[in-house]
């Protein structure tokens, strides 16, 4: 039987708790609304003065207030703290609970954070909030005003209802991630679409302009040098056809453009690494260092690399005013990196986030052909310091370079 100080009269009444919180879980709140809830609930029943629910956001290590009794649940979502930090970051790194009768400011692990006045309260127990399996999501405190002995039993039964929690904040961090996943797909398939609508846009646009404006002429030469063979004017005749080769041969060079802009021949030719080698090498910079390695990648992957690599390096020749530049292409666990710095100008890379001119130009479009792959472009720039640009792409074991 477990008898609790917080307020509650006996096993009954924590069983009574028990169950408004498994009311709220099984409620369909959203993770906000459910931590929200049980922190109202958790002061409503057990004469504590306030509750803060932190939830852990484990790649970057630190946790991240979610659910506050008022009027604290203002500072949902923007006070974080790293996990070691603090009470709560001493019960997240250790998983075991703490207790604090008093004079906090004298315990090493406390940190006081401005927004949620420490200086009001005396006590505070802190427990984790820890799955079945043992996976810490977060971390539960509540405090009091007044001086309070938090017992064994009152630890015992925050941690029931933080265990309580776990189950219910993982299923919704779950939901919420799948539900990420499902929205990024959908906007990679709209990517798709919109860029495969724009290279069809160009190559029509080349046909057009290009192609069937040196064909019509074609055609018109070829008649006037009937005409003229049939007139017998060989000079004439001559001259036509002359004129007729020449637009012969600038359509197929035009055709052999516009082909190579859907895949460029040279992948087919030398491969990825060494393409981007011939890359490198053709910019008009007297410094250019290369360093490659072999590859074995799908083809939309080798073109998507190439594109980038090809943009990358416009974008360095055209605007950084740049001595040395390398690129280097790379393996790193489960990726492809490919790294392109220079020693320009730099640029302000939150500047050129938003999307302007046509999807596939300039960093935005080369963010895009990025994510289709699933992978990562980055710029580490600035005014006056260079500019580094990251691909990384994920590949799977079978795809590692070759040797």
């Amino acid at each position: 039987m477990i008898h609790s100080r917080l307020g509650l009269a006996d096993a009954d009444s924590d069983a009574e708790l028990l169950h408004r919180v498994i009311e709220i879980l099984s409620a369909g709140l959203d993770l906000d609304g459910v931590v929200q809830r049980v922190a109202d609930l958790i002061t409503e029943t057990t004469s504590t003065d306030v509750c803060f629910v932190h939830l852990l956001d484990e790649p970057r290590g630190r946790l991240q207030l979610r659910g506050a009794t008022p009027p604290f649940d203002q500072f949902a979502r923007r006070i974080e703290v790293p996990v070691g930090d603090g009470v709560s970051g001493w019960v997240a790194a250790h998983c075991e609970p703490a207790v604090i009768t008093d004079n906090k400011r004298a315990d090493p692990r406390y940190l006081y954070i401005p927004e949620l006045r420490g200086e009001d309260f005396t006590s505070m127990a802190s427990v984790p909030i820890i799955t079945r399996p043992g996976d810490l999501v977060g971390v539960l405190n509540v405090h009091t005003r007044d001086r309070r002995e938090f017992t064994k039993a009152d630890v015992e039964l925050l941690s029931m209802v933080a265990g309580l929690m776990a189950g219910a904040i993982e299923n919704a961090s779950l939901q919420s991630k799948l539900a990420e996943r499902e929205e990024a797909m959908e906007r990679f398939a709209e990517q798709i679409v919109l860029l495969g609508e724009t290279e069809r846009r160009r190559l029509a646009g080349e046909i057009h302009d290009g192609i069937s404006q040196r064909i019509v002429s074609l055609s018109f030469h070829l008649s006037a040098a009937a005409d003229a063979v049939a007139a017998c004017d060989p000079p004439s005749a001559a001259e036509q056809i002359a004129r007729a080769q020449e637009l012969a041969a600038g359509a197929l060079d035009e055709t052999r453009h516009a082909i190579a802009g859907l895949r460029p021949p040279v992948l087919d030719d030398l491969g990825l690494a060494a393409s981007l080698e011939s890359l490198a090498r053709s910019i008009p910079l007297p410094n250019v260092a290369v360093d490659t390695v072999m590859t074995d990648l799908p083809e939309h992957a080798e073109t998507a690399i190439y594109r980038i690599a090809q943009e990358a390096l416009q974008n360095v020749t055209k605007h950084a005013r740049a001595a040395h530049v390398q690129l280097r292409l790379s393996v790193a666990p489960g990726a492809v990196v490919l790294e392109i710095s220079d020693d320009g100008v730099g640029f302000d890379p939150a500047t050129t986030t938003k999307r302007a001119g046509p999807v596939g130009y300039g960093l935005p479009g080369m963010q895009q052909r990025a994510e289709l792959l699933g992978g990562q472009l980055t710029a580490d720039s600035a005014p006056g310091r260079g500019t580094v640009l990251r691909l990384r792409v994920p590949v799977a074991p079978e795809n590692y370079p070759k040797h």
